[in-house]
């Protein structure tokens, strides 16, 4: 159990469904201030309702007009916000050369772009405090590729390499900046797909509480579940031959192509496709 030292000012961007949810639910209990941002205004209102937020703001991350709203709205209610939890994000599956140009740039957005502008954002109201955290949620696909997810490992690489840059840029400013970093987790995202063998798929609470801990005893990232993690850390000292074969053994190589449940991802991939 994390336990929270003092309360904090946290605003959560994708925060209406999935890990962004259960990190506000976790969050809360641990006694922080909690404000939550999504682009689905239904849910937004209905997740706002059920963990009892009062700042709850409808939310396009790759506007950065709207980013400055969502925190301008979190800190007139709230006050300065102590850390930004950069979340929103979606992964779409299948072959390169059959992804329409939409959704790539779309991923790109996102998952990209969101990050970074809201990440610019927020140091723009830390750093004259010279206190905050920029919490960014990445993956382990951001650190191991995976096929059938080329564009969304390209987006998380991104997410670690912007992250990890600007930690040291700003290691002596008094903001501190980190990646969480999940495997694949039983959300939305991965609806229609079946895992690998052998390796479990995280729940969005364990997501939750390693991002709680993180705000308590900062650190540069931390990665989710450990078992994935060690493996994921484990593969880069691994010879390509053997990673291609264990990657064949697992079922990692077709996981996200051949083995995708179409139509249970039908409405997630609507909804991206909407948004």
């Amino acid at each position: 159990m994390t336990t929270t030292t003092r309360s904090r000012v946290v605003a959560i961007t994708g925060g209406a469904r999935g890990i962004g949810f259960h990190t506000a639910q976790e969050l809360i209990r641990c006694g922080h201030q909690v404000a939550i941002g999504d682009i689905d205004e239904i849910k937004l209102k209905s997740a706002a309702e059920d963990l009892g937020v009062e700042v709850a703001v409808r939310l396009d991350v790759t506007d950065p007009k709207s980013i400055s709203a969502f925190l301008d709205a979190t800190e007139d209610a709230l006050g300065p916000i102590d850390v930004l939890i950069n979340n929103a994000g979606v992964m779409p599956t299948g072959h390169v050369h059959q992804e329409p140009d939409e959704v790539t740039r779309r991923q790109v957005e996102i998952n990209v772009l969101g990050v970074i502008f809201g990440t610019k954002l927020a140091l723009q109201r830390m750093l004259p405090r010279r206190r905050g955290h920029i919490i960014n949620t990445a993956s382990l696909a951001g650190e191991l590729p995976v096929p059938g997810l080329a564009t969304y490992c390209g987006t998380k690489f991104a997410v670690i390499g912007f992250t990890e840059a600007a930690r040291l840029e700003y290691r002596k400013s008094g903001v501190r900046l980190s990646t969480v970093r999940p495997t694949f987790t039983n959300t939305e995202l991965v609806s229609g797909t079946s895992g690998a063998k052998g390796m479990r798929n995280a729940e969005p609470q364990e997501i939750a509480r390693a991002t709680a801990a993180l705000i308590e005893r900062p650190q540069p990232y931390v990665r989710v579940t450990r078992a994935a993690g060690s493996m994921v850390a484990a593969m880069k000292f691994v010879p390509e031959k053997i990673a291609t074969r264990l990657g064949a053994i697992l079922g990692t190589d077709t996981v996200f192509l051949d083995r995708v449940d179409t139509a249970a991802r039908h409405a997630y991939l609507e909804r991206v496709s909407r948004s």
